[in-house]
This record gives structure tokens, C-alpha cells and sequence, in this order.
């Protein structure tokens, strides 16, 4: 009943209309009270208003019925009640206070299921709402489950994106989750099964959530590993299987339970970490990281995958993970092998007392580097590495290792340390004057350059060389005048073509000019003569001059290994040992070229120059011999250059950028990183482009793998190059992301 005067009927009611109300009344109109509007709003709304706001109400003309009204505003879209709302309050927190309204009254159901419950058990459905955080979602799942256990190290996955949910302080708003999305509440740590360079598998918790860079510390950690930045995880190559080989189960070494460290590993008196004290199995684990395995059966080196071509190396190398995502987001999932492997081929303080699994696997890793035929060398480095092998094989299994620490011991240590390095400042001064004048060498050498048709062989001319170049004359009376050459030395490629027994002793130079490398061969002498002047080109291809301080332990590396090859046919074998195993010693090009009567005799002849050694020192001696390779830490990869219509293979070392014909196989290009001065990526068109010194520009496009893994292999190295000595002990993580990362660096 609707009344024209001053007074108004609702629901049997009559109330007074306000006297200051000028409101015109129709029909359908009417006008309400404070005390009516506080109440029917109140009922059905189940909130109450001030007194200014139900003063601002009371002035509001409501069309129809009032309790129709209100339970339209009910059904209507948000935005409507929002509005009505926000008349209601005026003022700048309008839009806030409807937005946080919104969100309290957006309740959906979001499925998330939890790994604990088991495989076959339905997704858990969790009431949310969109303001609701991360860390509120994982306490609802921990309330639902019931289970009482430490969820601190669980987090949730997103499987659709591909992403872990790692913010807790974040709202499911903020991250992008709807009601269609689909997640899992999974450990971020599980089992993984890591393949070592000794061949061995161990089965050890990772994390699958960080950075794989991250999870290689972790790694490396539980194994004793100094200096993770130098080592990575790579998807292991199919090995051959025959229809008769019978699957043989491999033997995995138990480190689940070790615990994961934090910061430096303690050690026990006998050099073993504490971690791994826990257990027999672990400290057969331990013996097993840290002493050289038995050479593998004939059979087992035949299985293995052995790269044919640089196309097949290239291969190999396109299988590294990358280091700036996770485990999980490579597809990678619980108790999957991966084989762990030194990436890098720079090799930071390499120290036995503290390196012991380090110089063991890294050995193992150059061992099977060469029977696999990953790097080539001579025949009388092969001979000689295998009398190594045989001498450290030999020796690991009679005295084992053991590497003792004394507290006393690394006192002397650290003071004779210091006091070298004090010693060094005071001589400096004095050595000054001497440094100021770079020595020379002097010297009849032969030469011979095989494309240019002038010179048919080795012919004798009158050599000098000089800070990082080489000059020749056609005799030394007329080394006055101008030379008939000159070859400027820095960046050019340095290998030795030498025959101990034939007294071969030949170095082979490829000297970078603008049409591509110019191959020159130099022939020696003599030992003495070999060894100076392949130290002398050697640090002329890093841009130094023979007044550096390592040339003199160049030199005397150069002959020792010389002293190595050199085989004493006066002297008899100290035992003809009749059951050496030589197929587990050589490559298998060799094994096809000689019989095992014909090798053994050779492989104990070298024996007898390295028998003295050391189980540590032969390690280091191996070691040495490979980092003097000519194709020693070249990674390859198939490219297109920019402008070129044939693939072409990119070798990329600790120092250097390498271009190489791919049909022939010869070095066309070096580019050295010192002289580079910007890199980047077109992530569009997935290009790497480098910038050198003297407007030198190069792009090249990955065939073979991606590019980010090339972008990572050069910010690698030159990450590798910032180390210093007296940072050794702390790693840069930002660093090597901002180096390495790309677009998705930190």
C-alpha cells in the first residue's frame, strides 16, 4: 500500500518520511528510513552501517518493491553490487574495497594432487580463493591429508606450465592459477641416478626444483668435489646392444641417506668426509670415487658409443642440460640417469690433498677420452698413456691411497705459502731490470709450408724469435738486414709432431691472417732445441713473450715428456708381465695395427720411465700429457655461419673459438677471447653473434644443438677466466647466471 503524504507503508508498517527529503513519490517510488533501510539491509545483506552511511541510504530512491530489490541486487553481476556498494562509501577506496570484496567472494575448488596419498588416490579438491597465497594453499593440503610428517621440503608443481610454485608469499592471483589448473605437491629433492666418468652409477638425492646449476653444487657437495662450476649433467648416450648380450644389472652405489651438506665438508684424520663415515656401503662408495677403477673387459669397451666423425662428437655435446633450469623442467624425473662429466676444461688449483675424487674422476674422464677415441694423439703418446694406465692401475690396487691431514702439517703449509709470496714481492724488484728485456732465441731451424708451392720440402734458414713473433733469414750473416718473413704468433694454433726413436721433432704452427690460417711446420733438431722453441710458441700464442715466469717449467715439461717417450732397449723389463691387458689400454686403432705380442713389449718399455712414480704424481703426469693435446677440451658443434650456404663445425675451447671445414677438417678461423669484445643471442631467430677486436663480426646459427648451450659454453669460459686465487673458496652463483643464463639470467 503506497500512501502521497508524509508518511509511507512497508509490509504493513507505517513510517514518517523525512521532513528534508525533496524527493517527488510516484507510484513505484518510495523513500526509506534510516531505521528501515539499517534493518532490511542488514537481514539480507548480514552486515550493519554507520550512521553516516544509513543517513546517505535513507536518501536513495529504490525502484519497486524493497525486498525484490534486494534480492535482484543478490543475483546480479558483481560489478552492480560493487557499484551500489562503492555509492555507498564514496571516496578514493572505492575500487579497492570492491576488488577485496570480489576476491572474498570468488570461491573455486583447485585440484592438487599429493605424491604422499599414493598413485592410485584421487586429486585432493581445495577450497580457494584468488587472494589466497602459496603458503596458505600448502597448509590446507597439510591439514587435509592428515599426515603428520615434515613437509618443509615439499613445494608445489605446475604441470601445465611447466613451473614450480617456489614463493609462498605469493597469491594464486599473482601466479596466473585458475580453477582448470592442475598441480602436484612433490618433494623437491629425490633420488637420481648419476653415471661418473669412472663408469660407476650412484643413486643420491637431488634437487629438482633450483637451477640445475644449483643442483650440481649439491652434487658435487656429496661427492667431495671441489670447483662444481667446472662440471655439469648431460642425457647419457644409448650404449650398443647385441640380440645375445644378456641385460647385466648394473651395480649402483646407495648415497640417498647421506645427508646433504651445507658450506665446507670436514674430514676424518684418514682424508674420508664425515658424510660419508655413515655406513660400509658408503665408505665403499667413497673408495670407489676416490681409487682408480680396473681397466673395463674388451667387451665392455665394445659396447660403449664411440664418435666416428666430428658430426658424432658434435652429437654428444648437444645433450648437456641447461644450467639455468631445473631438473624437472628438462623432463627429467625421479631416479632417471644422467651422466655427470667436467664441461669446462679449465681446471681451477688442482690440489691432492684436498682433490682426491676430483683428480680420480677427472683422470677416469681423459682415460676414456682416449679409448673411446674422443681426442687423438700420436702413437708414442698412446703407448705412453697406456704405460701410465698400467703403472696407476697397478699401483691402486697394492697401496690405495690414503690421503692423511695433519693440523700441524697445514700450519707449515700455509706459513711456507705466505712466505713464498713474500719472498716473490722482494725479489720482483730486483728481477726488474732483468724482465724490462725480453730474451731471444736464435737459431737454424728447417721449415716447410705445405700450400704454397715455392717450397716442395724442409728446407734450412736462420731463425729469430722475438716477444710473440718469429722472423727467418736465409742466413745469419744477413740477420741484420730485413727478414725474408715475418709471423706474428699470437692466436695461433701450437701442436708437436713428434718421433722420440726417429728423432722427429717438428712443430706445427696455424697462423690466423685475414684469408683464414696459414699452416706452417718448423722441424728441430734435437730434444733441447724442440723444447725451447716449442715453450717459446707455445706462450707467443697466448700473447706472451719469453720473459715470462712460466718458461722455464714449460720447457721442462716439454722435456720430460720428451724423457718419457724415450724407450731404453739396453735395459730389460723388470717382468715380463705376460697377462697385461692391452685392449683396455689403447684405442681400438691401434689394437687393429698391432698384435698384443707386438704392444706389450712396447707398453712396458715406456713402463720403465714412469714405474718410480707415484699413484698422485702418475695422475698428474696423465693429466699433464692430455691438457698438451693439440684437440685437448675442444667442444664442437655443427653451425651456419651467417652469409655461408654449407654447414661448418664451431670447436669451442678454454680459450679460443675454432672454425673448422666440416668436409675437410682443417682449421680455417681462430678467434681468441681475450680479443672479444661483445656476444649476445637473437632468441627469435636463435643467432649468436660475436664482436671482436679490428671491426671483426661473426653470427652463426646451431645445427646440431641449441643455441643456448653455445651461448653457455663461451659465458662459461669467461666466467672460468675471472677466477682468482684468493677467491677459490666462494662461487659467484649470480655471476654464472648473468654469463651463462641469457634471457632467463637472474
Amino acid at each position: 500500500m503506497i500512501s502521497t503524504d508524509d508518511t509511507c507503508v512497508v509490509e504493513g508498517r507505517r513510517f514518517h518520511r523525512p521532513v528534508k527529503s525533496n524527493l517527488s513519490v510516484t507510484h513505484k517510488h518510495i523513500a526509506l528510513t534510516k531505521f528501515s533501510v539499517r534493518k532490511l539491509i542488514s537481514e539480507e545483506h548480514s552486515f550493519s552501517l554507520d550512521t553516516e552511511t544509513t543517513s546517505r541510504c535513507s536518501e536513495r530512491v529504490l525502484k519497486g518493491e524493497v525486498r525484490d530489490t534486494l534480492a535482484k541486487a543478490h543475483k546480479e553481476n558483481a560489478t552492480t553490487a560493487e557499484n551500489r556498494r562503492g555509492t555507498f562509501l564514496g571516496g578514493s577506496k572505492t575500487e579497492n574495497f570492491i576488488r577485496k570484496t570480489k576476491k572474498r567472494m570468488a570461491v573455486w575448488d583447485l585440484s592438487v594432487t599429493v605424491e604422499e596419498l599414493g598413485v592410485e588416490a584421487p586429486p585432493l579438491s581445495i577450497s580457494v580463493t584468488s587472494d589466497l597465497h602459496i603458503g596458505g594453499v600448502i597448509l590446507k593440503i597439510a591439514e587435509m591429508t592428515q599426515i603428520k610428517m615434515d613437509w618443509s621440503d615439499h613445494a608445489l608443481w605446475w604441470e601445465q606450465k611447466q613451473q614450480w610454485l617456489l614463493r609462498p608469499a605469493w597469491t594464486l592471483d599473482k601466479c596466473g592459477i585458475h580453477a582448470d589448473a592442475r598441480l602436484t605437491f612433490i618433494p623437491q629433492h629425490k633420488p637420481l641416478r648419476v653415471g661418473l666418468p669412472n663408469g660407476a652409477v650412484v643413486r643420491l638425492r637431488a634437487c629438482f626444483s633450483g637451477p640445475l646449476f644449483h643442483s650440481i653444487i649439491g652434487i658435487c657437495r656429496i661427492l667431495n668435489i671441489r670447483h662444481p662450476e667446472e662440471l655439469s649433467l648431460l642425457r647419457p648416450v644409448e650404449e650398443k646392444k647385441k640380440k645375445k648380450d644378456k641385460e647385466t644389472q648394473e651395480q649402483v652405489y646407495d648415497l640417498t641417506e647421506v645427508p646433504l651438506t651445507v658450506g665446507n665438508i670436514s674430514s676424518l684424520q684418514n682424508g674420508m668426509p664425515v658424510h660419508f663415515a655413515i655406513s660400509p656401503e658408503t665408505e665403499a662408495a667413497y673408495k670407489m670415487l676416490s681409487v682408480s677403477q680396473p681397466p673395463p673387459a674388451p667387451e665392455t669397451i665394445a659396447k660403449m658409443y664411440r664418435p666416428a666423425s666430428v658430426v658424432d662428437k658434435a652429437h654428444i655435446h648437444s645433450r648437456w642440460l641447461d644450467s639455468s633450469r631445473s631438473l624437472m623442467q628438462q623432463g627429467i624425473q625421479e631416479n632417471d640417469k644422467l651422466s655427470l662429466r667436467f664441461k669446462y676444461y679449465n681446471f681451477h688449483e688442482l690440489e691432492p690433498k684436498y682433490d682426491a675424487v676430483r683428480l680420480t674422476q677427472l683422470y677416469e674422464q681423459a682415460r676414456w677420452a682416449l679409448l673411446l677415441e674422443d681426442i687423438d694423439c700420436t702413437e708414442e703418446e698412446m703407448m705412453l698413456f697406456a704405460a701410465l694406465q698400467y703403472h696407476i692401475n697397478k699401483v691402486s690396487q697394492s697401496e690405495p691411497q690414503a690421503m692423511m691431514t695433519c693440523p700441524a702439517m697445514d700450519d707449515l703449509e700455509s706459513a711456507l705459502q705466505s712466505l713464498e709470496v713474500k719472498m716473490e714481492g722482494e725479489s720482483s724488484s730486483m728481477d726488474m731490470l732483468e724482465t724490462m728485456t725480453a730474451p731471444e732465441l736464435h737459431d737454424y731451424l728447417k721449415i716447410f709450408r705445405p700450400k704454397r708451392l715455392t717450397l716442395k720440402g724442409y728446407k734450412q734458414y736462420w731463425f729469430s724469435f722475438k716477444d710473440t713473433s718469429i722472423s727467418y733469414f736465409k742466413s745469419k750473416e744477413e740477420s741484420i738486414g730485413e727478414p725474408i718473413q715475418k709471423m706474428d704468433l699470437k692466436g695461433c694454433e701450437v701442436a708437436g709432431d713428434v718421433n722420440v726413436a726417429g728423432q722427429k721433432f717438428c712443430i706445427k704452427l696455424l697462423i690466423p691472417s685475414p684469408e683464414g690460417m696459414n699452416e706452417v711446420y718448423l722441424r728441430c733438431e734435437n730434444e733441447q732445441q724442440y723444447s725451447r722453441w716449442m715453450a717459446a710458441c707455445r706462450l707467443a700464442s697466448k700473447g706472451k713473450n719469453l720473459a715470462d715466469s712460466s718458461f722455464t717449467s714449460e720447457v721442462e715439461n716439454i722435456q720430460n715428456f720428451l724423457t718419457m717417450q724415450r724407450t731404453n732397449p739396453g735395459t730389460t723389463s723388470a717382468q715380463a708381465d705376460d697377462n697385461i691387458n692391452t685392449h683396455s689400454l689403447v684405442s681400438p686403432r691401434y689394437q687393429k695395427k698391432y698384435k698384443t705380442k707386438q704392444l706389450t713389449p712396447r707398453i712396458l718399455e715406456s713402463y720403465q720411465n714412469v714405474a718410480q712414480l707415484s699413484l698422485t704424481d702418475g695422475i698428474q703426469k696423465f693429466l699433464q700429457i692430455w691438457q698438451a693435446l693439440p684437440d685437448f677440451g675442444v667442444s664442437y658443434f655443427v653451425v651456419r655461419f651467417k652469409g655461408s650456404r654449407k654447414d661448418e663445425v664451431l670447436g669451442i675451447a678454454n680459450n679460443r673459438l675454432i672454425r673448422i671445414d666440416l668436409g675437410v677438417g682443417d682449421v680455417v678461423k681462430t678467434w681468441r677471447y681475450n680479443n672479444m669484445r661483445q656476444w649476445n643471442v637473437n632468441w627469435d631467430i636463435r643467432q649468436v653473434a660475436i664482436e671482436f677486436d679490428g671491426n671483426v663480426n661473426i653470427a652463426f646459427s646451431c645445427v646440431t644443438a641449441d643455441c643456448k648451450i653455445v651461448h653457455e659454453y663461451i659465458g662459461g669460459y669467461i666466467f672460468m677466466s675471472t677466477r682468482a686465487r684468493e677467491q677459490s673458496d666462494t662461487l659467484n652463483e649470480e655471476m654464472f647466471h648473468k654469463l651463462t643464463g641469457g634471457h632467463e639470467a637472474l
